[in-house]
């Protein structure tokens, strides 16, 4: 093999077979690794993306059609689903395989309405007039939690936990006033009804 006098740089490939394919592969590879972003991303970011974009209508506030005159007034039927009320449970501590895993097993979600009234209309900054339906929720969760470990030695901690999680769903209410004409035809025309 020839070199130019610097171990290491510059080094000659006319001796050893099918080196300048090796380099020319590898060159390759980097170049589409580079490309394409591949960087190293841990497990637990896809989850907060998933939770950021997937549910995007948990902080939002619907607009229904108003209220109409000689009709009993709604009531909060709508109670929080069980994925509503595990989303808003804190989150269990992220472990190490082997080492630390925590579980929480048997849940079951018994939800209790608090608040249900209706304020009197006024005007909200791009909404309009409109009338604030508060819906308050008193979820109680229980659940066994579960500790295991199998490093340095087995072990596992099973424990019945009680946990209490507030959620509202407030909604607001048009008010086109108190034209009984007027909130039939909104209504027709909001709600199909």
């Amino acid at each position: 093999m020839r070199t130019t006098g610097r171990p290491g740089l510059g080094s000659s490939d006319e001796g050893v077979p099918g080196m300048a394919a090796r380099r020319i592969t590898l060159a390759a590879a980097l170049l589409i690794f580079a490309g394409a972003g591949c960087v190293p991303i841990q497990p637990w970011v896809a989850e907060r993306f998933d939770d950021k974009y997937q549910h995007p209508n948990d902080n939002r506030t619907p607009v229904l059609p108003p209220l109409r005159d000689g009709f009993p007034a709604p009531i909060c039927e709508d109670a929080p689903t069980d994925l509503e009320v595990i989303r808003t449970m804190p989150r269990m501590t992220r472990g190490v395989p082997f080492v630390y895993e925590e579980f929480r097993d048997d849940i079951e979600i018994v939800p209790e309405r608090i608040v249900d009234k209706i304020d009197p209309p006024r005007f909200f900054p791009l909404i309009g007039t409109a009338q604030l339906h508060h819906c308050h929720w008193k979820c109680t969760i229980y659940y066994k939690e579960t500790v295991m470990s199998s490093q340095p030695f087995p072990a596992k901690i099973v424990k019945d936990r009680v946990q209490v999680v507030y959620i509202d769903k407030d909604h607001f209410h048009m008010w086109v006033g108190p034209n009984p004409a007027a909130q039939a035809a909104v209504a027709r025309d909001l709600g199909g009804y």
